[in-house]
């Protein structure tokens, strides 16, 4: 999924408040945190991940799988902190601009 400049700004500054709702630990990306992260997007549609264990070099990596294994969009990237974009098929709550 691509995002535009503006859509991706725009969603950024949603994402603002928002806590993390799903930790990725020291065992990495597992199937369960996959799962997890797939059902909150469900749910809420943008949502935020915490990599907790993680060196800098294999946080993009990780980010990127989890984004791959939700079938979603990472937004933004800010130091342990991944934020994750997939609209919902039947009546999306966030609206982008075009």
């Amino acid at each position: 999924m691509a995002l535009t400049n503006k859509q991706n700004r725009h969603l950024r500054a949603l994402a603002h408040h928002l806590k993390p709702v799903v930790m990725v630990g020291d065992k990495g990306l597992t199937e369960e945190v996959v799962a997890a992260a797939d059902e909150q997007l469900k749910f809420h549609e943008l949502v935020t991940v915490k990599l907790t264990g993680s060196d800098k070099a294999t946080r993009g990596a990780t980010s990127e799988s989890l984004a791959a294994g939700t079938r979603s969009a990472v937004v933004q990237v800010i130091g342990r902190t991944v934020v994750l974009y997939r609209p919902r098929k039947k009546n999306p709550a966030i609206v982008l601009p075009a």
